[in-house]
């Protein structure tokens, strides 16, 4: 389905849109609303060590597809399996000037992946007692603080043993120092799956809504049954952090319930990482989300309002139909300027984002994260054929365009645009990115310096190899204990945090300091 433009004019109303919007700034270009299929990949899953590009949708905003089309991935289609909701709401300002959250642009992200797919093992059930018996001496760190909390876990688990036989780091007492250190199975080519899920496992609001069975009292409908993803996910939590670190988890279970919402994942293909993290965010979100009915779209006009006030009506709109803890940790919002050069005039816009995808600068040498996020909010100029309508002018004039982050969200996720488009082939850029472990402070990219904008790292999602192939590990900061710890499938070993920074690094989590466990 190709995209479908609206008409410059802005209006609040209901569009069909996926709150998980991920900005990309290097397209000069202005971008539009689009209403249709999204490409959150620019690969379909192909048998082939070398996928096949698909065409991207507009500066890396993700635009979810309309019933029954869920989770589509270009060329081919698949048919709607998983739950929707019924629509998202896009905030936008009354004005004139065409939408300028983002020029059209290509999703960076793809490469082969070649994992080892590992022999069928013999698969063990755990009881229901003992999963209950586990997490009620399962410790919780919140705010450093260590409390105990009682759970309560109505399935079982399936795990597989691993052929892994490194030091174990849980001991049979599942003491406090080993919760979390459990290896994931590779089901064949899942490696990216396993990854990210460590890094989400690793998020401490995230693991305590999972362990607390939090969850629960926002399923949509108090239905369980409608809620299958959103289940895997908090057993599969639950299980990474009461399970002994001699035994490797499978998590196909799992797997079965996120190929059914995203049918893109049906199968072994190789993936990527960053659009896997979009569409379970998406799904988490759609299954748990407070909002069961949706408002009716609206007219509203907030020319007259200043900056700072347009953005907490928009946000507040926003929240009047994607409302859940998946928001709560993982959404911000970004400010999108546009200045005629003629007369001044200026058109802001402010969306939502769910992480931002920043570009590496091409170096010989090394670059650190703050220049990417400069490149990312540097002012762009659009001219020539770029040229928007200045609504002041009543024509075609050359433009400014400005990004800046108006709310900054609790968990910070930074996407390194590490895969770029040749005429030929997919490259990779393996430039060294030089990133905080501490004290990431954002106030520079904040609309306003007074804002708490400082973070804290706490995950990382590697990709080791090249375009053609390669493999996926994490490294996570364990929330209890504060200490960095290898993800790399099955196995599990400890590491220092000086060996966290690598020219591997992909998709970084971080967590705002005012609440971090550091």
């Amino acid at each position: 389905m190709s995209p479908v433009y609206s008409p410059p004019k802005y209006t609040t109303g209901s569009i069909l849109l996926s709150p998980y919007s991920s900005y990309d700034p290097c397209d000069p270009t202005l971008g539009y609303i689009v209403r249709g299929q999204p490409q959150l990949s620019r690969y379909a899953p192909s048998t082939s060590r070398h996928l096949n590009p698909s065409p991207c949708l507009a500066r890396g905003v993700m635009f979810f597809p309309q019933e029954p089309e869920r989770g589509r991935a270009a060329p081919h289609s698949e048919p709607y399996i998983g739950r929707r909701s019924e629509s998202y709401s896009r905030i936008q300002v009354k004005g004139q000037f065409p939408r300028i959250n983002g020029p059209r642009g290509r999703s960076p992200s793809r490469t082969g992946y070649t994992c080892t797919s590992p022999l069928s093992r013999q698969n063990r059930s755990v009881s229901q007692s003992d999963l209950m018996r586990e997490l009620a001496t399962l410790e919780i760190c919140d705010q450093g603080a260590v409390e105990r909390g009682v759970y309560t876990v109505k399935e079982s688990m399936t795990r597989g043993r691993t052929d892994y036989s490194g030091p174990l780091y849980r001991s049979s007492e599942n003491s406090k120092n080993a919760q979390g250190l459990v290896g994931l199975r590779n089901l064949g080519n899942t490696c990216f799956m396993n990854s990210i899920l460590q890094c989400l496992s690793n998020t401490h609001d995230l693991r305590d809504y999972c362990l607390r069975n939090t969850h629960r009292t926002d399923l949509n409908n108090n239905c369980r049954a409608k809620a299958p993803l959103m289940e895997e996910f908090a057993k599969l939590t639950q299980s990474l952090w009461t399970s002994a670190s001699s035994e490797a988890i499978s998590p196909s279970d799992f797997k079965m319930q996120i190929q059914k919402y995203a049918p893109r994942f049906v199968g072994y293909n190789q993936q990527d990482a960053q659009e896997f993290l979009r569409f379970l965010l998406d799904g988490l979100h759609n299954e748990v989300n407070r909002v069961t009915v949706k408002p009716r779209s609206s007219m509203e006009d907030f020319d007259h309002l200043s900056d700072d006030e347009k953005g907490k009506r928009m946000w507040n709109k926003y929240l009047e139909s994607e409302d859940s803890k998946i928001v709560d940790l993982f959404v911000g919002q970004l400010k999108s300027s546009l200045t005629c050069t003629e007369c001044g005039f200026c058109s802001t816009v402010f969306d939502p984002f769910w992480d931002l995808s920043l570009p590496i600068a091409k170096t010989s040498g090394e670059v650190s994260l703050m220049d990417c996020l400069r490149l990312f909010t540097k002012e762009d100029v659009l001219d020539g054929n770029e040229r928007p309508t200045c609504h002041r002018c009543k024509t075609r004039r050359k433009c400014t365009k400005k990004f800046i982050i108006q709310k900054f969200p609790k968990i910070l996720v930074l996407h390194l645009k590490r895969f770029s488009e040749c005429r030929v082939r997919t490259s990779k850029l393996s430039t060294f990115v030089n990133f905080p472990l501490k004290e990431l402070d954002l106030r520079e990219f904040a609309s306003d310096n007074s804002v708490n904008a400082v973070y804290n790292l706490y995950a990382v999602s590697n990709h080791t190899g090249t375009s053609l192939g390669g493999h996926y590990t994490a490294y996570c900061r364990n929330p209890c204990i504060g200490e960095w710890y290898t993800y790399n499938d099955s196995r599990v070993s400890p590491m220092s945090s000086s060996q966290v920074r690598s020219s591997d690094a992909y998709v970084l989590f971080y967590e705002s300091a005012a609440s971090s466990c550091m």
